[in-house]
Parts: C-alpha cells; sequence; structure tokens
C-alpha cells in the first residue's frame, strides 16, 4: 500500500521557502500571499509532527530537520518536472518545436539574422521566438524551452551560461564620424549629437553622462538630444546620420563589419578608451528539466558555436566564449 504523501502545496511551499529563506519571495514565486506560504508550512509541520524552520527576528531558518529534507524535497520536485516534460516531449508537435524567449534587442540585432544557420544544421527543429523585456517565469509559462537574459547571472533554479558581455561603446554612421571635424576623441563629441535610451528605473547600463565621465570629459552636456526606450530605436537613429549612440558591442558587430555604423573611439582603432563596462552579460538559461531535451541542448551548443565564431570573424578571442557544456555536465 503506497505511502502517504503529505499535501503537496505544503511541500512546494516548504522548498520555495526554504531556497529563498523568505516567507514573501516564495509568495511571489508561487502566486500567493506571505499569509498562504505560513499556513501551509504550518499545515506541513503539523501533519509531519516536526518543526521546520526557526523563525527569528528579521530573518528565517531552516531547522535540522528542514536543512535535512530540503535537498531531497527539490531534487523529488525536479524529477517530477522532469517526468512531466517526458510527457510533454512526447507529442510529435511539442518534439519539434523550440521556445526561446529573448531580450528583443539580442534577438534583432544578433540571433535572427544567424537563426537560419540553425535551421540548416537542425531542419528537424522549428524554432518559436518570443522577443521581450519581461523576465520569463519558467515554473510559470512551462511552454519557454530556453531563455536569452540580460543581468548579471544570478538566476535562483536555472542553469546559466555566459553568452557575450552586455559593455557599451558608442557608434555612429560613417558620415557622422568623419564629418568636419572629424571624431578622434572623445571630447570631440560636443560637435555632435548624442542618442540616449532610457533605460528607464532600475537601469544599469552606462548612460552619456557615465560615459564622458570615464573618458575624462566634462565639458559636454549629456543630457541634450533625442531619447528612445529601445536600443534598436536608437540604433536605427544612428544608422540614419542622426548621431552617436550607445550599445552592446554584440548587438552592433554586424552593423560595424559591414561598414554601416563605425566605433569611433575604438582602441583597436585610435589608441582611445572605447567600451564602458556594465557588469551585466548576455545569458542563456533554462530549467535543468529542459536541458535534458536534445533540442534545447542543440540550440545552446549552437548559440554557443555562433558567438564565438562571431568574436573570430571580428579578429577577437573567441575562447571568451565559454566552452560548451558536455551532455554529462549539462545533465548532472
Amino acid at each position: 500500500m503506497p505511502r502517504a504523501l503529505p499535501p503537496l502545496n505544503g511541500l512546494r511551499a516548504f522548498e520555495a521557502a526554504g531556497r529563498h529563506l523568505s516567507f514573501s519571495k516564495a509568495a511571489q514565486e508561487l502566486n500567493v500571499t506571505p499569509a498562504a506560504i505560513s499556513h501551509q508550512i504550518k499545515g506541513l509541520e503539523e501533519h509531519l509532527q516536526v518543526q521546520l524552520f526557526r523563525r527569528e527576528p528579521r530573518t528565517l531558518l531552516l531547522t535540522d530537520a528542514g536543512q535535512r529534507a530540503l535537498p531531497e524535497i527539490r531534487a523529488a520536485f525536479e524529477h517530477l518536472a522532469e517526468a512531466v516534460e517526458g510527457l510533454r516531449d512526447a507529442s510529435e508537435a511539442n518534439q519539434h518545436l523550440l521556445t526561446v524567449s529573448a531580450v528583443p534587442s539580442l534577438s534583432s540585432k544578433w540571433l535572427v539574422p544567424r537563426l537560419d544557420r540553425f535551421r540548416r544544421q537542425h531542419p528537424e527543429i522549428d524554432v518559436r521566438l518570443d522577443a521581450t523585456g519581461t523576465v520569463v517565469d519558467f515554473s510559470r509559462d512551462q511552454d519557454i524551452d530556453l531563455g536569452l537574459r540580460y543581468g548579471t547571472g544570478g538566476y535562483p533554479g536555472l542553469e546559466a551560461i555566459r553568452l557575450a558581455s552586455g559593455d557599451v561603446i558608442p557608434v555612429c554612421s560613417p558620415a557622422v564620424a568623419y564629418a568636419d571635424p572629424p571624431l578622434k576623441q572623445p571630447a570631440d563629441l560636443a560637435n555632435r549629437t548624442l542618442i540616449h535610451t532610457s533605460w528607464g528605473s532600475g537601469a544599469t547600463d552606462p548612460d552619456w553622462g557615465e560615459w564622458l565621465r570615464s573618458a575624462g570629459v566634462s565639458n559636454i552636456d549629456s543630457r541634450r538630444g533625442p531619447r528612445f526606450n529601445h536600443t534598436e530605436y536608437a540604433v536605427q537613429a544612428a544608422l540614419q546620420d542622426q548621431g552617436v549612440a550607445l550599445a552592446a558591442r554584440v548587438l552592433m558587430e554586424d552593423d560595424l563589419a559591414a561598414g554601416r555604423l563605425v566605433a569611433p573611439f575604438d582602441a583597436h582603432e585610435a589608441g582611445a578608451g572605447n567600451t564602458a563596462g556594465t557588469g551585466f552579460s548576455y545569458w542563456i538559461v533554462a530549467p535543468k528539466a529542459k536541458l535534458k531535451l536534445r533540442r534545447v541542448r542543440a540550440f545552446r551548443d549552437w548559440l554557443l558555436d555562433e558567438m564565438a565564431a562571431t568574436r573570430e570573424e571580428r579578429g577577437q578571442d573567441p575562447a571568451d566564449v565559454p566552452a560548451k557544456p558536455s551532455d554529462s555536465e549539462a545533465l548532472s
């Protein structure tokens, strides 16, 4: 006779609260109230007749019993997720469909121009691209197989591999760069229109004020110039000779290689500082259960190969792109 299990909602609440050491964060993840999390955990403790958490002022700690149970319960949920993925992937349609959630800028400027190469290598896989700036919750949207995100790499519950740096550079059209007087050093930007991307509240990317300060320029009003709420629009304005924009180098590689844009202060060209560090990068992210699927691993490996090839074509070190994980690493 099978053993009776505690309510699954209580176990889910315990796993999330134990991972975050916070009822509030667990509630946010599971889309319930902190009071509901507290109630579910209390019910679980009563069912098991064991205390799982110690509630202390301004902190939440696991008891010894909770510490022992948490890894096992987490593993059980991972196995359950893998089993569900196996059922979902049993559908012939799902076996051929790969759904990717990606930030719009990387999608339009780097990924989409290369997607046909993936299709030729893997004609059996159909890619559905969801370009969105919203951070996708894999636990809620089970149809998403893999994500391309812009951030610091801290993604709890997900496997993350760094794809490319998010450091930004000034770019403009050749007409703007070489107009009289030409752009030779950052101080020359006083004679050009600065194109801005409004990153919004909570922004982390350098704006023109920060970039100019890092370049040692203090006599330019960095607030002037048109503003756009997406990098793609700012870059399009730069392509149309409207001024100088700031954008992540990885997004500009194709335009730079084709001569549509130039990086006027590139250290390799002009001997001046050019790149401003953001501390952020573009990341490949996926739940471990999704990486069990061949189509997801194939796309992840292709992304890494393509980024290494991009860097090599531009005379940059392809070793900066992480090596592809072996199957055993991906599945561990």
